[in-house]
């Protein structure tokens, strides 16, 4: 039996984009699926299109930004007696432009849902992951977080985070049945662009399309990666050889082309 067949999910960020895509690749083989959001109403359409014989799915709505939602849905995972063994931190926000420039009340919600919620979450759910015969963390990172990138600063930063915690927890967890897996994805037509565009001056997040990879990819790739017990996954070997080559450049050399950037 593969280790997702029977599994319980719990998925952050699950109303669009890959968190979405996440809640349909394991619907067919999952029994429980925890979906977690603030527009519960595309949680509920979500659910509706999911439903099968043998699938419970909860839809939780909860804004990850604020610490009283976090422990509410906490609360609530401890009063159902759901037991959760494959925890998809997948929610996160972007802001896009300078710094400087940058709405305070953003850049701290991009804290609190990046690094705050997905720290919080962990935590908090370890002991139950470490109860279960076997459970996995998938944390969603990004390419962003191997190279600081001018007009992403604090996005980049936090998903820097990311990858750092992942790497590190995974270590201390070797042996005890709990799995980490880190997906780096680079740019997937989400709304996460649209979403990361300032209302007064936007700058618009334009990838390059060479290296755009589909979500349904990227999810399968990542659910994939945490079977197999992979630490990292970066989907698409042209992104991957990317971002490798960049992240292999002297930093002299990598502060220029940021700079470039920056201007």
């Amino acid at each position: 039996m593969n280790f997702l067949d029977h599994c319980t999910a719990l998925i952050t960020g699950a109303s669009a984009g890959l968190g979405a895509e996440f809640a349909r690749q394991l619907a067919p083989r999952a029994s429980t699926l925890i979906l977690v959001a603030r527009r519960v109403e595309r949680l509920e359409a979500l659910k509706r299109e999911l439903e099968r014989p043998g699938l419970t799915i909860h839809c939780r709505q909860a804004d990850l930004a604020e610490p009283v939602d976090i422990e509410e849905l906490l609360g609530w995972i401890a009063e159902s007696g759901v037991k959760i063994n494959l925890l998809i931190n997948n929610a996160g926000l972007g802001d896009h432009g300078r710094f400087e420039t940058a709405n305070w009340e953003r850049v701290r919600q991009m804290l609190d849902v990046n690094i705050g919620a997905l720290t919080h979450l962990t935590h908090a759910l370890l002991p139950m992951l470490k109860a279960q015969a076997g459970a996995a963390i998938l944390n969603v990172s990004s390419v962003a977080g191997f190279v600081p990138i001018p007009k992403l600063a604090v996005y980049a930063a936090t998903k820097a985070y990311v990858s750092s915690f992942s790497e590190a927890i995974r270590a201390e967890l070797r042996g005890t049945g709990v799995r980490v897996t880190t997906l780096c994805p680079g740019p997937v037509s989400t709304e996460f662009g649209k979403v990361a565009e300032r209302a007064i001056n936007p700058e618009p997040v334009h990838p390059k399309e060479c290296l755009r990879v589909p979500a349904e990819k990227v999810v399968a790739d990542a659910l994939h990666a945490v079977e197999c017990d992979r630490a990292r996954i970066v989907p698409g070997w042209h992104v991957a050889l990317t971002i490798g080559l960049i992240a292999a450049l002297p930093i002299a050399l990598l502060r220029c082309i940021l700079n470039k950037r920056a201007q």
